[in-house]
């Protein structure tokens, strides 16, 4: 299935949010990133948008790439959102150094090519 309009944006958006987080984490070790809250912040941020966008995908397309774990990525934005005082920084860092770069494997070829790039 071919992403619709809605769908391609919040692809878009996935991809975004796990590149700034990469942008954010770049040379860090988890020791520089537990003592830094404002990256912390940034961070979790960016998992809210990321969860936030995989959430907008119709069940359609999500049923169409199954490899992808829709359930967890938003599951990891609710918990953020709702229940902050109990994110633990250890699992948010391995999910930054063992999972993103996967995801954002998986998510790239569903992006929709660009205007100038269907040529």
């Amino acid at each position: 299935m071919q992403a619709n309009n809605r769908d391609a944006a919040s692809i878009w958006d996935m991809v975004q949010a796990i590149r700034r987080i990469q942008e954010f984490t770049l040379g860090l070790s988890f020791d520089d990133y537990q003592a830094s809250i404002l990256i912390q912040s940034a961070v979790e941020r960016q998992l809210e948008i990321l969860g936030e966008a995989a959430g907008r995908v119709s069940e359609a397309f999500r049923q169409t790439h199954p490899a992808l774990d829709w359930r967890r990525t938003v599951g990891l934005r609710n918990i953020i959102i709702h229940r902050y005082d109990e994110i633990q920084q250890d699992i948010i860092w391995n999910i930054i150094t063992t999972e993103l770069a996967n995801l954002l494997a998986q998510l790239e070829p569903l992006l929709p090519p660009l205007p100038d790039e269907q040529a």
